[in-house]
Parts: structure tokens; C-alpha cells; sequence
């Protein structure tokens, strides 16, 4: 397994540089291109304004799902994307049926299927969603149906909590409270999610350690 994990991590970080370096090179198409070249203090003064938020959300979701997915599982998951709707759902709930821990060999192993299959169902769906694209377009664009897209991220991860909650509600309360009276206070923090999810965390650690020195747990 260590041979296993050894050639996971320099996969890995082919495949992270990879899709970073192709990232960067489609700005650099298009100007290529169009012969269009920005003044180079005018894209600074543009990163200047969302590099440190994004540097920052990725640093933190590095150090959250790292343990939560394991070494394949996070290599696959961010190279792929949509890591907290589709990726982490779908390997945390693969863990769970099958009863394994990330940080166990089988878990590696689950966590890094259970994404390369969702990574590939993804791909099929938008796939046909493109062919289909003037067919469905109408009915996506049903104002009956934009509750629903509003709530798929609310719903995937409400179906999940149920699941670990239920095992000791007790850790829940201390996140929870904190979470909804800040949401209350502050609504414009409810798209900061890579920011907040390592915020509950450390939360429910340092309730759950007062909790299990009170012998609450």
C-alpha cells in the first residue's frame, strides 16, 4: 500500500500541475488569439482584489478534505472540481455504506472509486446535457424548477448530516448554533462556504474536547 500511495502522490502532482498549467494557458490563448494583451498593472490590480480569497479558500479546503477523502481521493476530487457538491458527498457516503475510514487502506481505496465514478457520471450527464441542450433548456429555465437548483448543495449535504449527526447529536449543537446565528446576523456569509466548513470543525473539536472532559460524551 505505501508503493500505492507513493505513485498516488507523484500522479497526483502531474495531474494538479497539469490542470493548473492548462487553466492559465486559456486567458493566454485568447489573447494569443486576438492579439489582445491586458496591461500587465491592470491584471495585477484585478488578482489584487481575488487572489488572496482564492489562495486562501484553497489553502483551507486543502487542510479540511485532505483527511476527509484521503490521498487519491483529493488528488482526483480537485483536479476534477465541484469537490464540495458532487465529490465529497459522493466519497463520504461511499465510506459510510461500505463502513471504512478515510484513513484506512480500504477507505483510500473507496473514497478514490467512488470519485473517479462520480467525476465519470458527471461528465456523461453534462455530455448529454450539451446534446440535448435546446430540448431541455425550456424546462430548466422552468421557474417552477429554480427552488429546487437553489437547494441541491442544502439537500446533499442535509441527506449526509442526518447520517453523522444521528450517531452523536450531542457534537452537532455547538456548530449548529454557532452557524445559524451567524448566518442570521450576517447573510452575506452564506457563499464563504470554503472559509466557514473549517470554522464548524474547529467548532465542534473544541466542543467536543470540553465535552468529553465535562464526561458529557
Amino acid at each position: 500500500m505505501n508503493n500505492y500511495l507513493k505513485k498516488t502522490d507523484i500522479y497526483g502532482k502531474i495531474w494538479i500541475w497539469t490542470a493548473a498549467l492548462v487553466v492559465i494557458m486559456v486567458p493566454v490563448a485568447v489573447c494569443v488569439a486576438y492579439n489582445a494583451w491586458p496591461p500587465i498593472t491592470a491584471v495585477l490590480k484585478g488578482l489584487l482584489g481575488v487572489a488572496p480569497m482564492f489562495w486562501t479558500v484553497g489553502v483551507i479546503e486543502v487542510i479540511t478534505y485532505t483527511p476527509m477523502l484521503g490521498t487519491g481521493g483529493t488528488y482526483l476530487a480537485f483536479v476534477t472540481g465541484n469537490l464540495t457538491s458532487i465529490k465529497a458527498p459522493a466519497a463520504l457516503n461511499a465510506m459510510e455504506n461500505l463502513g471504512v475510514k478515510a484513513d484506512s487502506e480500504e477507505g483510500e481505496v473507496v473514497s478514490t472509486i467512488a470519485i473517479a465514478t462520480s467525476s465519470i457520471v458527471t461528465t456523461l450527464i453534462i455530455l448529454l446535457g450539451v446534446c440535448l441542450l435546446a430540448v431541455i433548456s425550456p424546462i430548466l429555465n422552468s421557474p417552477a424548477l429554480q427552488p429546487a437548483f437553489d437547494n441541491i448543495l442544502p439537500a446533499l449535504f442535509g441527506g449526509l448530516g442526518v447520517v453523522y449527526i444521528s450517531k452523536n447529536w450531542k457534537l452537532s449543537i455547538a456548530p449548529l448554533v454557532f452557524m445559524i446565528v451567524l448566518f442570521l446576523l450576517v447573510p452575506s456569509l452564506a457563499g464563504s462556504v470554503g472559509v466557514l466548513v473549517p470554522v464548524g470543525i474547529i467548532i465542534t473539536l473544541a466542543a467536543g474536547r470540553f465535552m468529553y472532559k465535562k464526561g458529557w460524551l
